[in-house]
């Protein structure tokens, strides 16, 4: 069996990640589509994740692609977590992730909606909806709190797990908003405040073309192994939180090809994928929590000294700002209250490559500039820096 060793591995990460220098690109729709989809959680993740790979990084060139030229598009899909993609790789993950995901949060409302016991039902959610969507046509986008100020029935409240210890009374406007999201009614448009801010206002959208599963799933599969692989059976369904059946459908039906790793484990590759990749130059990275490059593979450590787990991910297993040199994780950084980018290395890299590490956070503080980064997941290491 082929064999593809650590070395390669990390190889393949700095140029297919557009990490390297060299590698860099120069629109934000190929940076998404190097990595298949920016993890948009953190609604900074996306500008820190974008820039980092952009020969000449900048925020108004992501807010370009993300509200003016709609080039780029959050979904709510793998994991049940908002990603965002490019449009060419829209429909593939729409039909395989987002529509699933899609059915369970409406079936999920629909059910608070009858527990409540007012009467509450499909047809009233379909009013709602559609009450909400004339507004958006009406007036372009608006926040959530103005869609709930202007649509009578998303001010109502229900009763949520009733007869329990968790029962509360909620509005129904987020959950109502969030659906709507979910189905490709209504998409995010410019947040009220700066990039970093979560608080978006909505526009109203077109769902997307319905696709054949099954050949969505192979499409998306295809894509993680360019961009991923070697990866394992299991790396791939913990990244697309799809069922055992549907992993190995899918990659079946690609045609991926197995190769050993280091660890012994057998990996997977794209069909004829197994050409050994030059090294890039050395390249140093410092990369927002929940990157891409450090959220693909369920076991990281080709890339992940054991030693520094505890310190970069916090307890759910969320990645936070780390420092990268030639593939692997070295360190962690933050951002002090002051506006000042600090950085600590675990791992011994020289003088070498401290000082392109340094060169590196330099580059982005420059484009960072008066904004304030405080990641939505805090991890150890980034707390005590902070501090």
């Amino acid at each position: 069996m082929y064999r593809i060793d650590d070395d390669q591995r990390r190889a393949r990460l700095g140029r297919r990640h557009l990490l390297a220098p060299s590698a860099r690109a120069e629109s934000v729709v190929t940076v998404a589509d190097a990595v298949v989809a920016l993890h948009s959680t953190d609604a900074a993740t996306v500008h820190l994740s974008a820039c980092a790979r952009l020969s000449h990084p900048g925020v108004e060139t992501v807010e370009r692609a993300l509200y003016e030229d709609v080039s780029l598009v959050r979904l709510l899909s793998m994991r049940n977590t908002l990603f965002t993609v490019s449009r060419a790789v829209a429909p593939s993950v729409d039909a395989s992730n987002a529509r699933p995901v899609a059915a369970k949060e409406r079936s999920k409302l629909l059910k608070h909606l009858r527990e409540d016991g007012n009467g509450l039902d499909e047809r009233w959610l379909a009013d709602a909806e559609q009450q909400t969507l004339a507004v958006l046509t009406a007036r372009g986008r608006a926040s959530g709190s103005e869609l709930a100020a202007a649509v009578p029935a998303l001010r109502t409240r229900i009763t949520v797990f009733p007869g329990t210890k968790q029962e509360a009374v909620q509005g129904v406007a987020s959950r109502v908003i969030r659906v709507m999201a979910a189905d490709g009614l209504i998409r995010r448009d410019r947040p009220r405040g700066s990039w970093t801010s979560s608080q978006f206002r909505w526009t109203a959208a077109e769902p997307w073309p319905a696709s054949d599963p099954a050949e969505a799933r192979a499409e998306v599969a295809r894509r993680w192994l360019l961009s991923y692989g070697p990866g394992t059976e299991a790396d791939l369904k913990w990244w697309t939180g799809w069922g055992l059946r549907d992993t190995r459908a899918a990659l079946a039906s690609v045609g991926a090809e197995e190769v050993l790793l280091d660890n012994g484990a057998v990996a997977l590759v794209a069909p004829g994928d197994l050409a050994a990749e030059p090294p890039p130059e050395p390249w140093a990275a410092l990369l927002p929590g929940l990157d891409p490059s450090g959220m693909g593979w369920a076991d990281r450590d080709f890339q992940l000294p054991a030693g520094h787990r505890a310190a970069l991910f916090d307890r759910a297993g969320n990645i936070g700002p780390t420092v990268w040199w030639n593939g692997g994780i070295v360190g962690g950084w933050a951002q002090r209250g002051d506006g000042e980018l600090v950085w600590r290395l675990l791992s011994d890299v020289g003088r070498d490559a401290s000082q392109l590490i340094e060169a590196e956070a330099s580059r982005l503080a420059a484009w960072v500039g008066a904004a304030r980064i405080t990641p939505r997941f805090r991890t150890p290491l980034e707390r005590e820096l902070s501090a």
